[in-house]
């Protein structure tokens, strides 16, 4: 029988239909790389700032890694770079890993969307910003705002600016028995005067006393301002930290304000300790909470949560839930004039979080403002 003679034909290679595979799942550990303060997010390339601490920090552009994939970027996330960190003009560096988060400021599009927004990583302070007039101010959305702060564990604060429009006392009271610290500023006009015809409302500076408490309150702190738009969120990180930021008024129509902020960035505020920084944000118009469970909605109405020691076992809490002693307990001796009105506000919460009412309407509903 002949011997067969063998040939380079007879080898036959099946392409990988997964395409080639790396050489080793061993990946670096990029041990040299540099930790930097991303500062702002714009299409895909990342500002941070390195040696925040420093006196003079360098502010370099960079791009995501390939293996962190689809994990999001936002302000205030500390993070590893390597390549050129020294800021010269048309360099990039990589972000090569993302340090673990100390809290997470999240919101969802609605009470039932499912996909979670990261607004800002870091921060310890959030400040709610609402105009005491134009616009008007909502109840609704200082709870909701207040909710999301308790469950990331960020201290809340609630900011009344345009307090020279309209006295904010009344609306204050919403939060008396709450421990939410609060303030209020106004612009640097005379004491009672509206603008003079044709001066933007917004651009006009706020008062250096208002200033100086807010820059006291936030000293030391990563504080994100939050709120609609129109309520002069930019134009207090402007007078704290000299920036430029868009502002925009009020639509006399709407009563509505005007986006102008697009995206949002961390600022330092000079003559505060290092490590102090103010993150604005663009406008909003409804805060969803569909990542915060219902025992969590409860817990973050104080007030109330007394009064649930004696509901009977499953309680749903609603106004027609046979035994709930939530009633009873806004309307006793004592109880605090806004009581009834923070129930309402937490049964719609907790109805909206069940899908028992529609997006529209429940946050019509919660934007009720006290009248």
């Amino acid at each position: 029988m002949a011997r067969r003679t063998w040939d380079e034909s007879d080898v036959r290679i099946r392409a990988n239909k997964r395409g080639s595979r790396p050489r080793t799942k061993q990946r670096p550990t990029h041990e040299d790389a540099v930790i930097v303060r991303v500062v702002a997010v714009d299409r895909g390339r990342y500002t941070c700032v390195v040696g925040e601490d420093e006196e003079q920090p360098r502010t370099v552009t960079c791009v995501r890694a390939k293996e962190l994939r689809r994990r999001p970027i936002v302000p205030g996330d500390l993070v590893g770079v390597v390549g050129d960190v020294t800021g010269a003009p048309d360099t990039l560096a990589r972000i090569v890993r993302i340090e673990p988060r100390a809290t997470v400021l999240r919101r969802s599009a609605d009470d039932t969307d499912p996909v979670e927004r990261v607004i800002v990583a870091n921060a310890d302070r959030l400040v709610l910003v609402l105009a005491a007039a134009s616009p008007t101010p909502r109840t609704g959305f200082v709870d909701r705002g207040l909710v999301a702060a308790w469950d990331a564990g960020i201290t809340p604060v609630v900011c009344m600016t345009k307090s020279d429009l309209a006295d904010p006392t009344e609306f204050l009271d919403y939060l008396h028995d709450l421990d939410v610290i609060t303030l209020s500023t106004q612009r640097a006009t005379d004491r009672g005067e509206r603008p003079e015809a044709g001066i933007h409302e917004q651009s006009l500076a706020v008062s250096p006393d208002s200033l100086e408490r807010l820059r006291s309150l936030l000293d030391g702190h990563v504080s994100v301002f939050l709120g609609p738009s129109g309520v002069g969120k930019s134009t207090l990180v402007n007078a704290l930290t000299g920036a430029q930021r868009a502002t925009g008024g009020v639509n006399d129509v709407t009563g509505r304000g005007r986006h102008t902020s697009s995206s949002a960035r961390a600022l330092t505020v000079p003559g505060t300790r290092p490590g102090t920084w103010v993150v604005d944000t663009p406008g909003i118009r409804s805060l969803g909470l569909a990542h915060v469970p219902e025992e969590e909605l409860l817990n973050a109405f104080t007030d109330l949560v007394p009064a649930t020691a004696d509901c009977p076992r499953g309680c749903l809490h609603t106004e027609d839930s046979p035994g709930c002693a939530l009633d009873a307990w806004v309307h006793r001796p004592g109880a605090s004039p806004a009581a009834p009105q923070r129930l309402e506000s937490l049964r719609r919460l907790l109805a909206a979080s069940r899908g028992q009412t529609q997006r529209g309407d429940s946050e019509k509903q919660l934007g009720q403002a006290i009248t």
